[in-house]
């Protein structure tokens, strides 16, 4: 009687798995970068010139996501630990909130709108 080879004995199929929840917010950064650039992108075809300015813009969400993923992590593995995810947190929080007007700034320096300007011309 032959003998059978593991690769020949059927196997269970395994089920549906979910993302884990910080895979998860990771891809909501993902996603929030990507609208960005779609919108950067979409705004130089229609006008034909891009946006300057925007570094402090653009670290928004990272810095926001940052955050959420610390206190993520920490309610699902536990690490890192219950104090150091909320510091952490607060830091990427105020980081955040006091790059946010500069960066609303730069960006309103494309348009003229503030006392900005690229060219330095008044």
């Amino acid at each position: 009687m032959p003998k059978e080879r593991p690769d020949e004995t059927p196997q269970e199929e395994k089920g549906y798995t979910p993302a884990s929840p910080v895979k998860r917010t990771l891809a909501w950064i993902g996603l929030a970068y990507a609208l960005l650039f779609l919108a950067l992108t979409t705004y130089y075809f229609y006008t034909g010139s891009m946006l300057g300015n925007l570094g402090p813009l653009l670290a928004v969400p990272g810095l926001i996501g940052l955050g959420i993923l610390a206190l993520v992590s920490w309610r699902t593995t536990g690490r890192p630990g219950k104090w150091p995810a909320i510091a952490l947190a607060a830091v990427c929080f105020l980081a955040a909130l006091a790059t946010l007007p500069l960066g609303i700034v730069g960006l309103l320096s494309n348009f003229s709108l503030v006392g900005v300007f690229v060219t330095g011309a008044p």
